[in-house]
């Protein structure tokens, strides 16, 4: 499996100070996320606002995919509060890796926090990079089947359910789903059946 591999101090925060900034200003409380290569060496933290700001610096995220016996995939719909693509259909789970935070914690904690979720078998598919117009992340796949007891988080999830491939391929390019879970279905729509 994919894994980060952090400084052995703390990573130094951005953006760096320059003669038109003296540097980061970061609250206290405020989410920090780690900066990476491709490779998973961290060589940063930032801000989630300065991360999703416009600034492209490259991030970690966890992405879980559920897939029942029926070959069907929960699907969640995302929170008209979420700052990107509220209201749209998206991967069962997804949130950012916290500074600090190994990849399989982040996915177990985000799993928690939004579905509720706490007894699965999550196997790793692949990492890529998903870059937007305003973010840049390094996506960490997982998937996990079985017959699952969901109860999704309002804050997070307004709703959730299992779908179908061929409802699924239907609604395509309808402003549905996200653009990331369009992208991501395409890679690895084969390999979750084949979990099976």
């Amino acid at each position: 499996m994919f894994e980060l591999i952090y400084p052995s101090g703390p990573a130094p925060v951005l953006p760096f100070p320059n003669f038109n900034s003296p540097g980061p200003v970061v609250s206290d409380g405020e989410e920090m996320l780690p900066i990476v290569e491709e490779n998973g060496l961290v060589i940063g933290q930032a801000s989630r606002k300065y991360c999703h700001g416009g600034s492209k610096v490259l991030h970690p995220v966890v992405h879980l995919h559920l897939i029942n016996r029926y070959g069907e995939l929960y699907v969640q719909k995302r929170s008209l509060s979420k700052d990107l693509y509220p209201g749209r259909w998206d991967t069962a789970v997804g949130g950012h890796v916290s500074y600090g935070e190994l990849i399989l914690e982040a996915l177990l904690r985000e799993t928690r926090e939004e579905l509720g979720l706490t007894e699965m078998n999550p196997v790793y598919l692949m990492s890529y990079v998903h870059e937007s117009e305003t973010e840049k992340e390094l996506a960490n796949v997982f998937a996990a089947v079985g017959n699952f007891s969901i109860n999704p988080c309002n804050e997070e999830v307004s709703e959730g359910r299992w779908w179908s491939y061929p409802e699924i391929k239907d609604n395509f390019e309808k402003s549905i789903f996200t653009p990331n879970f369009e992208e991501e279905f395409g890679k690895i729509s084969d390999t979750l059946l084949a979990l099976l």
